[in-house]
Formats: structure tokens, sequence, C-alpha cells
């Protein structure tokens, strides 16, 4: 089967596209060239859509709506939405001459209409449509879906459409170890086509429980009646818990994938930063700045009352100051400061003795004559002791005066000093809380609206309901293996009966012939299985060896294989289990999650899928979005080479750095290049305006070496720029 093209129509992003793809089998490559939000992954789902209708949309299409994001839902808008497959499919039929190759082309037209009613919408049922193309015009297939079943079955869309990060849970850990056997098991199973050998087992069983019902009616034995009867019970109890278990799985398989997908989307809304955290950090740096101001207006008023402090007028008046205080230590050094002299003699007289140690007796004829000459003493002292207090009063209150005896600190200058240090390492924090601030609203611009609290209640709620589904699996899983012991119990019993009874024995025999029968089935079933999986087992390790060079490792010629995984990895495999592992030297077995990079995980998946798709020999084409992400160097090229040498059809959606590297293999190998891009990155990643007002995915005819004025990127022409300076 081979995709000839596609046709949109108001499909989210792509509004009227039209995809052709290569059919060339020599140039079996087409390359959709389109950056990050551009549409691959809205094409991914678009052909999903259109061959398996609700079940090939993420999450069978609950909450995904169909129509363009930008339409205008205010007057309840009807938007028509079709999707039209054009693909061959080539059929061999032996004849008596030989076989005989013959290739039909088909066209699947899905349509539907949504409502929209606000910030809602409303999807009717879709139809879809199934034509041959012939010569004489297009015949009708109806039901059409038995034919795409039979090309593409629904189980493998993630394998012939396979997204590069989704497709990582057939081997990382973010994935259960039951989903991921699951999804391995699924996918070979249905490549290998068994489920005709199911549907024949479902078949001998249903024969079996009939057997038993004409059992049931044969003889007078009562206890081979009451054992009929129950074992007819058991075949229903079992019927149903199988069913339930079925259904329990299909819930843990979807809600653990509804786990890894949001933990996907957290980690990749918190790579771009935690939108609430970075709220708060925005919040308390405004708290911060607030903080730095108020400070900065306290030391400008600091500032300011500097100019009218007395250590301003100290130190300019320095030089007077020194001079003065100079004298007056003179004075202090003769002993005329402090001045004394009045207040001494003023305290003799109040006593009868003099300072020499004579009378001071008022009523004594020397001491009276003394008394009176310390009085005049007094009064001939009054006049120079008030200039002497003056000086003593202006010494010692002027000491905070004397430069000499104020310390460094308490200098205008130091003060100044100190105040200047804290108002320039005051305004550096604010630059930096500035720019913190600036940086923080940048970021948080540029963070899509994802509530990482809303995500993360919603995570629990799927990891709970995960595991409520994994305890009914363990519990019917239980109940199912005790049907069976008690129903095998009773089938040997109802048989011994059965031999009594000479109508019984014809009966027994066709038992015992269904028995052979499903023996023979089931062996056949195990068998393809386990030699199927072996090859597929083998294929993806050599395929993987080779894309990440260890398959060289001994070769003296081999210098751009990846050193770091010739080392470590030595060997992959698929265990009877359905496990994919990874061993590394002295057959240790290495997880992928922690000993593989991100490029090794990705080529091991491509690697899985690559040798389904060729072991199972069926010849449909292999649609994979980003596929060399996080690769570089020999890995990168040589899981390209490998996937275009190994698919009957191959198309990639690139970006641009995936391309870089590999244009030679393009060149070389693409029989048809794409470029898309999303009419919205202008201004911000595109140059030139598109000039349509809508928003949707835009077609131009350049190739991975071109641009054009729809498709230039502003990233692009900084480069230019910078080179041509």
């Amino acid at each position: 089967m081979k995709l000839i093209r596609a046709e949109f129509e108001n499909f989210r992003l792509l509004r009227n596209l039209r995809l052709d793809f290569s059919t060339d089998s020599l140039k079996k490559l087409t390359v959709i060239r389109a950056e990050n939000q551009t549409g691959k992954t809205t094409i991914l789902n678009a052909l999903q859509w259109g061959f398996y209708g609700e079940d090939g949309l993420p999450g069978k299409g609950k909450d995904y709506s169909l129509s363009p994001l930008d339409w205008n839902a205010s007057d309840k808008m009807h938007v028509p939405i079709s999707v039209q497959i054009e693909f061959e499919v080539t059929n061999f039929r032996r004849s008596r001459i030989g076989t005989i190759e013959t290739t039909e082309r088909y066209r699947i037209v899905r349509s539907v209409r949504e409502t929209l009613n606000g910030d809602g919408y409303e999807r009717s049922e879709s139809t879809v449509k199934l034509y041959q193309l012939t010569d004489e015009g297009n015949e009708p297939i109806d039901p059409p879906q038995a034919l795409i079943h039979e090309t593409l079955p629904l189980e493998l869309k993630e394998v012939f459409f396979t997204d590069g990060d989704r497709a990582l849970s057939f081997i990382e850990a973010t994935a259960t170890l039951r989903t991921k056997r699951e999804r391995v098991e699924k996918a070979i199973r249905s490549l290998l086509g068994l489920g005709v050998i199911e549907a024949a087992l479902r078949h001998i069983s249903n024969a079996a429980s009939e057997l038993n019902k004409i059992a049931k009616k044969i003889g007078d034995n009562d206890e081979l009646t009451q054992i009929t009867t129950k074992l007819e019970q058991l075949d229903k109890e079992i019927l149903d818990i199988d069913k339930k278990l079925g259904d329990a799985n299909l819930q843990f398989t979807e809600f653990d994938q509804k786990c890894i997908e949001i933990d996907k989307e957290i980690k990749a809304a918190l790579s771009k930063g935690n939108k609430d955290e970075l709220k708060r950090d925005l919040e308390q740096t405004k708290t911060q700045l607030k903080q730095i101001d108020s400070q900065r207006t306290e030391v400008n008023k600091e500032h300011s009352q500097l100019f009218e402090s007395l250590a301003l007028s100290r130190d300019l008046l320095a030089p007077l100051l020194e001079s003065s205080f100079k004298k007056l230590n003179e004075l202090r050094d003769q002993g005329k400061l402090p001045s004394t002299t009045i207040p001494i003699l003023e305290d003799r007289l109040m006593g009868t003795t003099c300072i020499c140690g004579e009378s001071l007796d008022p009523y004594n004829t020397d001491g009276k004559h003394r008394r009176e000459h310390i009085q005049h003493l007094i009064e001939k002292s009054r006049k120079p002791d008030t200039l002497q207090t003056t000086l003593t009063e202006l010494y010692f209150d002027s000491r905070s005066l004397n430069p000499s005896e104020v310390a460094d600190n308490e200098h205008w200058c130091s003060k100044y000093a100190k105040i200047a240090k804290r108002r320039d390492e005051l305004e550096m924090i604010r630059s930096e809380h500035g720019k913190e601030l600036k940086a923080l609203e940048v970021q948080l611009d540029a963070i899509p609206d994802a509530n990482i609290h809303g995500l993360r209640a919603t995570e629990q709620k799927y990891i709970a309901q995960r595991d409520r589904f994994s305890a009914d699996l363990a519990k019917y899983e239980t109940e199912l293996e005790n049907r069976k012991k008690e129903h095998r119990s009773l089938v040997a019993t109802r048989n011994n009966l059965l031999t009594k009874q000479r109508r019984g024995i014809r009966t027994l025999a066709r038992l015992e012939a269904i028995n052979d029968i499903e023996q023979v089935l089931q062996n056949s079933y195990e068998r393809i299985t386990n030699e199927e999986l072996n090859k597929v087992s083998a294929l993806m390790n050599t395929l993987f060896l080779k894309m990440i060079g260890a398959d060289t490792a001994h070769d003296p010629e081999t210098i751009s294989a990846d050193p770091e995984h010739i080392e470590i990895v030595q060997k992959t495999e698929i265990s009877k289990d359905f496990d994919i592992l990874v061993y590394g030297p002295n057959a240790r077995l290495l997880n992928p999650d922690q000993d593989l990079s991100g490029a090794a995980r990705r080529a091991l998946t491509l690697a899985f899928i690559l040798a389904l798709t060729k072991v199972s020999e069926v010849e449909a084409p292999n649609v994979i979005d980003t596929p060399l992400g996080m690769m570089s160097g020999y890995v990168k090229q040589s899981v390209f080479e490998t996937a275009i040498r190994e698919s009957s059809q191959l198309v990639l959606f690139l970006t641009r750095s995936e391309i870089k590297d590999c244009e030679d293999i393009i060149d070389a190998e693409a029989g048809r290049v794409i470029t898309l891009t999303n009419s919205s990155h202008y201004p911000r990643m595109i140059v030139n305006d598109p000039e349509v007002k809508e928003l949707k995915v835009l077609q131009c005819k350049c190739d991975h070496h071109q641009e054009c004025q729809v498709c230039k990127r502003r990233i692009d022409s900084e480069q230019e720029t910078e080179q041509e300076s």
C-alpha cells in the first residue's frame, strides 16, 4: 500500500492543504519540512482520522476539536471538515502462468460537521466513503472498513503513523511494564496476521460449548446433568470475565497512556518554567524592589541631611577651629583654664582657715584682715574671670568641634563615602532585580497558559484510575484462572461420565476432535508468535546496532560511529514476554532511560518499528513525525539511511535542525520535498507578512535548500546578516 496524496479541509490548522507523496520505487522518500507548531502532528492525526475515524484521534476524539481553533464561534457556525486520502494497493495472485501483480487505486473521504457554540462545540457522526478509482470511473465500496482493516489494521496505526515522542513508550519507563508489553505484543501479533487464528480459537470454544449442551441431554444421569449445567454456567462466566478483563486492560492502557502524555505535557510546560512558581518569583521580586526603593529613599534622605550636618561645618572650618583649639590648649597648659580662682577663694571664705593654714576667723584681728584681703582679691579677679569662664566653657563645650579629637569615620567625607557606597550598592541591587523582573516577565510571556497545579491534579486522577483498573486486572485474572481450572476439572469428570453412556461416546469423540483442533491452533499460534518474534527481535538488533555504528566497531576505517554506544550496547532483543531488552558488556541488562541517550532510544524504537514492518512483509507507508530529534552526527545519518532502506514508502516530518547534515541523503533519496509554514509565526519567527488573516498552514515550493517570501524564517535571516557582517 502506498499513499498518493491527501487533502485536508478545515482540520484544525489545515484549512485547505494538499500533500502529494512520492510513489517512486527508487526515490521512495517524502520529506515534509516543518518547524515546531507547524501542523506536523495535526497532519498525522488527520491521516489517522481519515482512515480510522474517532479511533484514530488522541483520546478517541474526546475533547479534541477538529475545527480551526480561531474560527469565530459567536454565530453558532457550522464548520465542514473533511479529509481525502488517495492510495494504491498492490495485490499478488498466483495463476498457472505464475504470480500476477495488480495495483488498484482508492480514495477514502471522511467528513463531519462541527457546530461551534461559544467555547464549546458539537460534532456530528462522521461519514466515510471509499471509492475504487478505475478508467471507467469511481466505484463505491461498501462497507469501506473491511478493506481499510485488511490494508492498515487499526492496531497498527502507531506503527504506520508514528509520533517520534509517543513511540518511545515501547521502551521507556514512563509507560508501565504491562503497557509496554501490551503495545509490543499487540503490534507484533497484528502485523503477523494472528487475528485469523484467534478468531478460529473463539469459534472452537463456541463449538465446545454447543457440544456441552448436547451432552447435557444424554441419558438420565443426574451427575452428568449437573456437571454440564455447571460447565454452561462456567462458559458464560469465563466469557463475561474475559470481556471484563479485556475492558479493564483497555482502560488501564488508556489511562496509562494518558499518564504518559500528561507527564510529558507537565515536563514540556516546566521546561519553559513553572508558571505558578514564576508568578510567585515575580511577586517576590516586586516586593524586593519596593523594599530596595524604600531603602534608596532613606539613603537619599541621609545624603540630603548630610549637607546640613555638624560634620560638614566642622570639616569646612577645620583650619580656623584647629587654630582656636591650639590657643585654648596653650591657656590650659598655662593653667589659666579651666577658670577656678573665684570659686576657690569664695570656698575659703566659707570656712575659718586659709589655704596657707592661717586663720580667717572674722572675730580675730588678723583673721578679719585676711578675710578682707581675700574679698578684695575676689572683686579684683571678677572681671578677668568672666572671660576665663567663657573660655573654659568654650574649651569644654566645643570639644566635639575639635578636628583632632573626631574619629575618622565621623568626618563628613567618610560619612559621604559611606552613604555614596550604600547608594551605589542599592542602585546595583535594584538594577539586578530589575533585570530579573524583566526576565521573569519574558519567561511568563513565553509560557503557554498551562495550569501546572491543574495538570498535576489531573495526573493524580489518571494515576488513581489506572491503579483502579490495575487492581481490577489482577482480580479478573485470578478469577479467570480459577474458573478455567474448575472448568478443566469438570470437563475431565464430564468426559469420564460420557464414556459410560452409549450415546455419549459419539459426543465425546466430537469433543476430543474439537480439543485436538484447538491444540493444533494453539500450537500454531504459539509457534508463529515465537518464530516471528525471534525474527523481529533479530532484525531489530541488527538494525539498531547498525544505526549506532556498533556493528562496525571493529572496522578500522569506521571513524564516525558513536563511540559511546559502541562501548555500552552489545545486544538488543524482544523477550518471550514482549519486553524490549538492551544488554551491555558481560550481558548486563541496561535501563534504556538511564543508560541510553535520547538519540539511541529513538533509534531503538525506529529499529523495532522497521523490523516489525519488514518481517511481516506488509508493504505499507511509514509516516513518522520528528524521527531524528535529539540526534546528530553518525547516529542521525545512519538512522535516516536505515529508515529509507527498510521502508517501502517513507514520509518524514523534519525540522530544519533535523535536516542539517542530512542534505546529501535527501538529495539522493527524496522523490518529493514539501515545506510548510504556520501563518501565526509572523512576525516572531518568520520574516515576511503572509498576508492572511486566519491561522493556517501555508505550503510553498521550496525544497530543503531553499527559502522564499513565505517560509523565510527570522533566525535564518539573522544568521545571514551576521555572516555578511
